[in-house]
């Protein structure tokens, strides 16, 4: 029989959760972040979910969220036209970048010397950490508000979505377009697997996945359900996906065929990541919950501990003589406190 999924679920937001993102390890763990709507951009414990602490500063809707590799520091987007900087370790605000419009996604740079901006002004811009009073590489070209923007390539190329149903890839150094993908819709999310130069998309009921040096389609899945995110494994063996229709599924990366779906938020999913070691991976909902859900089941990893049911007493006759044991030992007691009161 198989074990049921039971994720972890993490609250404290108290408005739609719309992106998320996992550290790499470190010798303290791994370490995940929210972005929400109501906000305050929270970090935790990526293995737990144990709340750390909050980010508080942006005045509107945070859209996007990330760490550096270390869990050292912190970026968020936000609705109140500005991108922050943040010490992951103790909270602090370190730097503010203004934008003339919405900012809906970040993206450190292997070295964290460098962060990507992108969002409703549909300008993509480059902000060297190390130089904060400098103007930022601007790069246009997209002709609607930027989704998610991300480095690939070792850090030689950019990736970009946007609401101009148009993914494209741009040199860094010269801020123009390598390839554009066209799709019949907007696409809904984006994921960089750097070990295998993999690109995971989403748009409408569809999951593909391209070639990110040449862009080249490497296959599709269609989904039941409108789609908001995917990520794949870090083996590759098979990916999950979440959207409209509250759910999460996962599919063999292989053949492609479902090989479980899951039922647990309250409100579609707008988005889901493996963690860095593959063992659980998180969703964030309308519901304005995160959850984290185990890759294998039943495997005691975190919070979640592997109880073996205890073995059956066989055969019954032995049940049955017990019981009939334990009765007349009841019996005996009851009379010998009989006679004690008499």
């Amino acid at each position: 029989m198989a074990m049921r999924q039971t994720p972890l679920t993490c609250s404290g937001h108290t408005r739609p959760v719309v992106d998320l993102a996992f550290s790499g390890i470190t010798p303290y763990g791994y370490f995940l972040i929210s972005a929400c709507k109501d906000g305050k951009p929270m970090l935790r414990q990526g293995d737990t979910g144990d709340w750390i602490g909050t980010f508080l500063g942006h005045k509107g809707a945070v859209w996007g969220a990330t760490l550096n590799k270390e869990a050292t520091k912190a970026a968020t987007a936000a609705a109140d036209f500005s991108a922050k900087v943040w010490d992951a370790v103790t909270g602090d605000e370190v730097l503010t970048l203004a934008h003339k419009h919405i900012v809906k996604c970040v993206n450190f740079t292997q070295d964290s010397s460098c962060l990507l901006t992108g969002g409703n002004d549909k300008l993509l811009r480059i902000y060297d950490l190390n130089k904060p009073e400098a103007e930022p590489q601007e790069i246009s070209g997209h002709t609607s508000a930027i989704k998610k923007a991300l480095w690939c390539n070792d850090d030689q190329q950019i990736l970009s979505a946007a609401e101009d149903k148009t993914i494209r890839l741009w040199d860094r150094n010269t801020g123009e377009v390598v390839k554009t993908l066209s799709f019949e819709a907007s696409v809904s999310s984006m994921e960089y697997v750097p070990d295998g130069e993999i690109l995971v998309i989403t748009y409408g009921r569809t999951i593909a996945f391209y070639n990110a040096h040449t862009l080249d389609l490497i296959k599709t899945v269609d989904a039941p359900a409108s789609i908001h995110s995917a990520s794949l494994h870090p083996d590759k063996d098979f990916f999950v996906a979440g959207g409209d229709d509250f759910k999460l599924y996962k599919y063999d990366y292989s053949t492609k065929e479902e090989m479980e779906s899951y039922k647990g938020h309250f409100g579609p999913v707008h988005c889901v990541r493996f963690s860095p070691d593959g063992e659980l991976y998180a969703s964030g909902s309308e519901d304005g919950t995160l959850r984290l859900w185990q890759t294998a089941v039943g495997k005691t990893y975190g919070l979640w501990k592997c109880v073996l049911p205890a073995p059956l007493l066989t055969p019954p006759a032995n049940s049955i003589r017990a019981l009939r044991q334990a009765a007349e030992a009841v019996d005996m007691m009851l009379g010998l406190m009989s006679v004690v009161s008499q």
